[in-house]
């Protein structure tokens, strides 16, 4: 799939910490520079996540939106293609995935996410795509932020709702083994309906799913 061209979008936070910039997507010299706060480890330690965000960079149809401080990484949010392995992998070109969201515990109290996905979904391109996030309840920070996992999930699409972002249904083996798992999908205002369409029978595989 050819990359749409991307518009490089930014806003500023005024907090009590200072101005928190929020810009994307990012090239690789910026992301090369940064320092990352060492609260940004909900995936990986700090220095081989940042190895795998250039490695997102430099994909295709890979981007990278942040929240800094200076030089120093507070946040990000990253979009790829999916793993041949997943499922989405199977759908149209246009289909790209959602892959992480992470703010450093001590700034989260900024709205720095909303703010990010606000930037993300600022940029025209992203219309063109079919944009998918997988949110599984082993990933959530349930500890730090001492939330059920019903309130995190629902924390978790209140927080994506504002960019269009909604629940989808589907058997697909990971989402569907917790209730509170959630696919949620946001369907570009430029696709066709053959794409549409196309992603939508990718939702149910087993004959005796219930779709409810």
């Amino acid at each position: 799939m050819v990359k749409s061209d991307t518009e490089a979008k930014s806003l500023v936070i005024p907090t009590s910490e200072g101005p928190i910039l929020v810009e994307g997507p990012v090239g690789t010299e910026l992301m090369a520079s940064l320092e990352f706060d060492p609260g940004l480890r909900a995936f990986r330690p700090p220095k081989r996540q940042k190895e795998a965000l250039l490695g997102i960079i430099q994909l295709e149809e890979g981007r990278v939106i942040i929240a800094r401080l200076g030089q120093r990484l507070l946040g990000y949010v990253t979009f790829h293609r999916p793993d041949s392995f997943e499922r989405w992998s199977k759908g149209p070109e246009q289909l790209i995935e959602l892959g992480a969201i992470e703010v450093s515990p001590e700034f989260r109290r900024f709205g720095i996410a909303r703010k990010m996905l606000e930037v993300s979904f600022g940029d025209s391109s992203m219309e063109d795509y079919l944009v998918v996030a997988t949110e599984y309840y082993w990933h959530w920070d349930l500890e730090s932020t001492g939330l059920h996992v019903w309130e995190y999930r629902e924390m978790m699409r209140q927080l994506m709702s504002p960019v269009g972002m909604v629940i989808k249904d589907t058997d697909e083996e990971e989402i569907a083994s917790h209730p509170a798992n959630m696919l949620m999908v946001r369907y570009g205002s430029n696709l066709k309906l053959e794409t549409i369409l196309a992603f939508e029978r990718i939702l149910f595989e087993r004959p005796d799913s219930n779709r409810g």
